[in-house]
């Protein structure tokens, strides 16, 4: 199976995992039968992958002035227009995608960190740091290694 297929059929169980749970947990937020839940998430993915980053770039002015927070609002759109396109699957508010966007964020944070799937890394080198090569006349100032 490629690579990538692999990561993106991850972070379809993730975001799937994240739905199931916020409609557990949220009251608004319902979907008639498992395979409604399914193409949610799917589109929902397909969305995030899609419309979020274009959605990010023209909000900068609000995600910087409240400091990354307006995040919060994009997901709850998102989440919420999915549940506008995909019949079987409801949500009933833009109060309910909201506290639904937020517990899919919790839910996947450290079920993406857990797996790999998210493109955060932690890596931590331990021991000395690789020489530095000098060459003549070349001062590119000073480093300094952590």
């Amino acid at each position: 199976m490629p690579e990538k297929l692999k990561d993106f059929l991850k972070r379809w169980a993730i975001t799937t995992v994240g739905v199931l749970v916020a409609a557990h947990i949220v009251k608004g937020i319902d979907y008639d039968n498992w395979q409604a839940l399914l193409v949610a998430t799917l589109l929902l993915g397909l969305l995030n992958a899609f419309l979020r980053p274009l959605l990010l770039l023209l909000s900068l002015p609000l995600l910087l002035l409240t400091l990354g927070l307006f995040t919060l609002v994009i997901n709850a759109a998102l989440l919420y227009g999915v549940g506008w396109l995909v019949k079987s699957f409801h949500v009933a508010s833009f109060g309910a995608a909201f506290w639904g966007g937020l517990v899919i964020s919790i839910i996947s944070l450290p079920l993406n960190f857990l797996t790999g799937a998210g493109g955060a890394r932690i890596e931590v080198h331990r021991g000395k740091p690789p020489e530095r090569r000098k060459s003549s006349g070349d001062d590119d100032g000073p480093v300094i290694d952590v």
